[in-house]
């Protein structure tokens, strides 16, 4: 049997509604445009009234009367002054339309999900900050955590960016233990992937957690405006270091605040030891130092374990002595090293005896640079040959003296190779790449202020100059130039500041003195 159809009616009735609905819903939207003025208005004039009903009603009794007659004197001469009435309109209208324009409501604290957050990080400190014997602990399961967080901040994300804890005076902030808990559970709780600085108050039994911005990393290889004896390990934070350096960051230039290393005869800090792991960028921060030394006129000596030939964009130029990546290169050069830490000191002492200054051989640097020794050392107990890093006692412990300085950059796995010697003279510490706190503090012998991300850039790490604090560091991108996968501004600025290379230069000097003796001809 066959199906009627239904009636048209039926069939088309929600089309009918649902475009009704749609006409009335934009009918009700344009007179709502239309009508804001006067709803603003309406909404301004009650908003008056209920003020004049409330102030009305605070008036005494016996000042009513008064205030009545008052009010009445007042419309009185605005009725009678030319366009008064017009002009009191128009002046209760605008009053009215300030008074009932739309406000957004400030924030004035914290959200639920912000709250919720807050609470979890006092319910998770109460063991920490409390014991059973007092009498009104400030950290209690249940209770108020507004009494200790007196400030905080949160980013888009609502995790905290900044937060002021008050803690009771009986906790032992004296013991690094005690504070590594602490900054432990807040770097859980408030977030992984970030760094953290903790700066503790011990005297007010205060501790302010905040989130550490990025250090920059497009800061390439460039000359900075250094004394000479100055070398720029890296950069840091404003408020690590009292001193900026206007530097070129792409092509936008920037005062940024460097880490200043400071060599010489009057250096309390005359040698350097950089241990990172692979690709942490120990060999950018070589390559950066060698291009500093040689632009402040001193002579350069590498020696390279790996033999990856990373520095073979400094062979042969002007200033650079020799790059070693053999074992008996390595050896004869450590060698001849040694023996000119000796000539200078003798020269030295001579002309300090004979009331002449120093030679001028003997004051000019020489930077002697060591890429992982413990490479070459295997190699010098696999053959039976000497220690190289043997030959490095005399420029180690007799260099400042003779204006010669050592660095040594070495792999966390090796670290056990390098004698007591290296660990006694080299007090400037950097520590690239990721690390743990333990291995930090086993190389720098503080742990740092903050808490060392998983993943960083190249260059990335941690400086302590001598017996000073531990900064954050970020190394000037200095690139093998020769290597393609670097970035190719970055290899550029490298290339520009290379020196010449030997046989140009003692070329440019040939062709000089020819000139000088063609000029002479009669």
């Amino acid at each position: 049997m066959a199906r009627r159809p239904l009636p048209r009616i039926l069939s088309s009735g929600t089309a009918s509604l649902t475009r009704g609905r749609d006409i009335a819903r934009t009918a009700a939207d344009s007179a709502t445009d239309v009508l804001h003025p006067l709803l603003t208005i309406g909404r301004g004039l009650r908003v008056l009234a209920s003020a004049g009903r409330r102030k009305w009603s605070e008036t005494p009794k016996d000042k009513r009367g008064p205030a009545l007659f008052l009010g009445a004197a007042c419309v009185l001469v605005v009725a009678l002054v030319p366009y008064g009435p017009l002009l009191a309109l128009i002046t209760l209208m605008a009053a009215a339309a300030w008074q009932g324009r739309d406000r957004t409501p400030v924030k004035t604290g914290p959200s639920d999900a912000e709250t919720e957050r807050l609470g979890s990080l006092y319910e998770a400190l109460v063991p920490y900050f409390s014991i059973p014997e007092d009498p009104s602990p400030l950290f209690a399961h249940g209770g108020d955590w507004d009494k200790a967080f007196s400030g905080y901040e949160f980013d888009e994300a609502g995790r905290v960016t900044r937060l002021h804890i008050r803690y009771p005076a009986y906790f032992t902030d004296g013991e690094a233990a005690s504070r590594a808990r602490i900054e432990a559970l807040l770097h859980a709780k408030s977030g992984r992937g970030r760094e953290y600085l903790f700066d503790w108050d011990e005297e007010g039994n205060q501790l302010d957690l905040s989130v550490l911005a990025a250090l920059p990393t497009c800061i390439a290889a460039q000359p900075f405006v250094t004394s000479p004896g100055e070398t720029v390990l890296g950069f840091t934070d404003a408020g690590s270091v009292q001193r900026t350096l206007p530097v070129l960051e792409g092509d936008e230039p920037r005062d940024v605040p460097p880490v200043i290393w400071r060599t010489g005869p009057r250096s309390t800090e005359p040698h350097l030891l950089a241990v990172g792991q692979p690709g942490s960028g120990t060999s950018t921060l070589l390559r950066s130092i060698a291009l500093q030394a040689l632009r402040h006129g001193g002579d350069v000596l590498i020696v390279e374990g790996g033999g990856s030939g990373e520095y073979s964009c400094l062979s042969g130029r002007s200033g650079v002595l020799a790059v070693e990546c053999g074992l008996s290169g390595a050896l004869s050069t450590l060698e001849w090293a040694a023996q000119e830490t000796e000539r200078r000191l003798v020269a030295t002492h001579r002309a300090r005896e004979a009331g002449r200054p120093s030679p001028d051989d003997t004051r000019r640097p020489l930077w002697i640079l060591l890429d992982r020794p413990s490479v070459l050392a295997h190699l010098a107990t696999a053959e039976g040959a000497p220690d190289p890093l043997a030959q490095l006692q005399v420029p180690l412990r007799h260099g400042r003296a003779a204006h010669i300085t050592v660095v040594v950059a070495e792999q966390f796995d090796h670290l056990e190779l390098l004698n007591d010697t290296v660990w006694q003279h080299t007090r400037a510490r950097v520590v690239l790449g990721p690390a743990a706190i333990q291995q930090i503090a086993d190389v720098l012998g503080l742990p740092p202020h903050t808490t060392p991300p998983a993943q960083v850039p190249p260059g990335r790490g941690y400086a302590r100059l001598g017996s000073g604090p531990v900064h954050r560091l970020q190394v000037p991108a200095t690139p093998d130039p020769y290597d393609d996968a670097a970035h190719p501004a970055f290899r550029q600025a490298v290339l520009e500041l290379l020196p010449d290379r030997q046989a140009d230069v003692a070329l440019g000097k040939a062709l000089q003195g020819q000139a000088v003796k063609t000029s002479e001809l009669p």
